[in-house]
């Protein structure tokens, strides 16, 4: 099942309104954010990084970039580092590389999420396409990831 079609089904099932948005080709959340005219920070993007040898997903707002040592303050991890797409790809099968929804439990991969991405009422996330994305409640979407928060960002 292809991760578009996954995630709605994971969200209907938990009762989580959503919106699936469909928008011209993108491949950074910045664009993603132009392409569905929201705020860049409202945009969740995932960064995978190895911490320690094993994959973590990190999510922060497209506005923002990862301070790998404060990631790896927060992890409680002596090494974090940059993931290479071929390291990670084949964890994410049903999703189009660098098109992953921050959904890490759907993956068994742990999820990190920046305060700042939980200060706003909605996100809105790729759903496993460079042209599709999810929009739906920080609060609802922390309810299911059950993410752990730090501060891991800082203005792009």
């Amino acid at each position: 099942m292809p991760c578009k079609e996954r995630l709605e089904a994971y969200l209907r099932t938990h009762g989580v309104p959503f919106q699936l948005e469909h928008h011209p080709l993108a491949y950074t959340a910045q664009e993603v954010a132009a392409a569905e005219h929201v705020p860049g920070k409202l945009v969740a993007k995932v960064v995978m990084v190895e911490a320690d040898g094993r994959p973590v997903m990190l999510a922060l707002p497209a506005t923002r970039r990862v301070d790998l040592a404060r990631a790896a303050e927060t992890l409680g991890a002596r090494d974090v580092r940059l993931a290479a797409e071929t390291e990670f790809a084949a964890t994410f099968p049903d999703c189009e590389v660098g098109a992953m929804p921050p959904f890490g439990n759907l993956y068994e991969v742990p999820i990190c999420v920046d305060q700042s991405l939980a200060e706003d009422e909605e996100i809105v996330c790729a759903a496993g396409t460079h042209t599709d994305t999810i929009r739906l409640r920080y609060a609802d979407f922390a309810r299911l990831v059950q993410p752990t928060v730090g501060t891991f960002a800082y203005p792009a």
